[in-house]
């Protein structure tokens, strides 16, 4: 029994021994793995798992709650747009007496849209719904609206909306200014008609001025991303890890039509004074500083003798705006508004896009070498401080329209003084001669048009043709006769 009982107490201390000495060497083996340490983040421990060690980052962004409060508030939008008159029709008209044939049916184009107030205002792009007969909107949970079109904003793609009802889901608003180049984001939107879609990247560049809208009153300060949208997104959310609405989803950069790695959103500081705008006035109350500028790269320092690259450069000055007033001249050097660095026509473009007339703005520029603080009193368009009415439409039943005066946008645009924009077209006159909305009647009969009162006595009394001259909106002239 001793030797039984030794054996025994032999075989347990050899077994003790044999697994401290393995524990050993299992420690002096075994190596931490860690992610290294992000910018703004602490670096990542490491744990144990299943056999292995494996890191897992401390601090990560969480989309969910973001994710959550966005996905309610974006709508869907489902425009129907009137088919205008082709030869197709023009031929069944004429030949068979069929002027609505099935040519006519309309056609149906979506979108995205941000709710923005409990009471159903919403906020999209111009494109969206421009040129629409009819919208529908959808929420994430299915409800469905007739919406109406409250402001429509060619210069910076925008539009507002609204539906009738209460207690809605809506997002707030951010702070574009404070939005930083690497910062996460979100997208959220309908892209392909699947709703509620939820996508994520971060910001790779502000400011960028993509030539997209192709008019020279244009506001181009987009903000960059790499979170992929694709069409359908039009008019959705981008929004900061908080939910806070931070742009409208406007473009991508694609030679398919599809997501290839950029998306562009308009700024919500911009998108928010167009919406106080509409709301309050029901017109754009646009401020201009007063002068043409252009940007500063190497070549064009070198030719000026400019010391450095920062700021945008004055090439003239408007009599009597807002600048002349404050004393800047041509060959200034703009570096700074409120404090902020400019150092693109974009970036001076979204600071005073932000404005209402009679707004003070401080101006940092450079003058010769030396830095001159200017306190500006912003102006409209007409150099004045005025508020700018909404348009009021005027129908035609003669001729199948409805019109409005032309802003000071177009004129500018455009070259002219005065004119008539069809803002409305129905089945009539114009239509079957192939004019489209948009199209500004300038004069009838060598009439010109300054107001509905003038195109009413162009054609009261009328038999017979009229010749109609007017501008395409993408400025082409264009004259028509038609017989009244």
């Amino acid at each position: 029994m001793k030797k039984i009982l030794v054996l025994v107490l032999v075989a347990f201390l050899g077994g003790m021994i044999s697994i401290g000495v393995y524990k050993l060497f299992e420690s002096d083996q075994s190596t931490e793995v860690a992610y290294l340490p992000v910018a703004g983040q602490p670096a990542t421990m490491p744990v144990s798992g299943y056999g292995s060690n494996y890191a897992v980052p401390e601090n990560v962004p969480d989309f969910v709650d973001a994710a959550d409060l966005t996905v309610h508030a974006v709508v869907h939008i489902k425009t129907e747009l009137r088919r205008r008159n082709s030869v197709y029709d023009d031929f069944f008209n004429q030949f068979f007496g069929m002027p609505n044939y099935q040519y006519n049916q309309p056609v149906v184009a979506t979108g995205s849209g941000v709710i923005i107030t409990q009471d159903g205002y919403i906020v999209t792009n111009n494109h969206v719904v421009q040129n629409a007969d009819r919208l529908e909107v959808t929420l994430n949970d299915k409800r469905s609206y007739e919406a109406e079109i409250i402001g429509l904003d060619p210069s910076t793609d925008l539009a507002l909306i609204k539906i009738n009802d209460t207690g809605l889901p809506f997002l707030n608003y951010g702070d574009s200014d404070k939005v930083r180049v690497g910062e996460w984001v979100l997208a959220v939107g309908n892209p392909f008609n699947l709703t509620s879609t939820v996508t994520a990247g971060i910001v790779s560049a502000k400011a960028r001025n993509i030539n997209i809208l192709g008019t020279s009153s244009a506001i181009e300060s987009f903000i960059q991303t790499d979170a992929p949208i694709n069409p359908g997104n039009s008019g959705g959310a981008l929004v900061n890890t908080k939910g806070e609405l931070i742009g409208v989803n406007a473009a991508i950069a694609s030679n398919t039509g599809s997501f290839s790695g950029y998306s562009f959103a308009i700024p919500v500081n911009i998108a928010k004074k167009v919406v106080s705008d509409f709301i309050a006035y029901g017109e754009i109350q646009r401020a201009y500083i007063g002068v043409t500028i252009r940007d500063i790269d190497s070549q064009f320092a070198e030719e000026l003798k400019l010391k450095n690259l920062k700021g945008v450069y004055v090439v003239t000055v408007v009599d009597n705006s807002s600048a002349a007033d404050a004393d800047i001249r041509a060959k200034d050097v703009i570096c700074k508004i409120d404090g902020k660095d400019i150092n693109s026509v974009a970036q001076l473009m979204e600071a005073i896009g932000q404005h209402n007339p009679g707004d003070k703005i401080n101006v940092l520029i450079n003058r010769e070498g030396k830095s001159i603080e200017k306190m500006v009193l912003l102006k409209n368009k007409e150099n004045s401080f005025s508020v700018v009415p909404k348009n009021e439409k005027s129908s035609f039943d003669e001729l199948g329209a409805s019109f409005e005066p032309i802003s000071s946008d177009d004129k500018a645009m455009y070259g002219i003084d005065y004119g008539m924009k069809i803002s409305e077209l129905r089945n009539g006159k114009l239509m079957n001669k192939g004019v489209r909305e948009g199209f500004i009647i300038t004069e009838i009969d060598k009439i010109p048009i300054r107001s509905a009162e003038d195109i009413k006595n162009a054609i009261k009394n009328k038999s017979g043709g009229v010749l109609i001259e007017g501008i395409f909106p993408n400025g082409q002239r264009a004259y028509f006769a038609i017989g009244l």
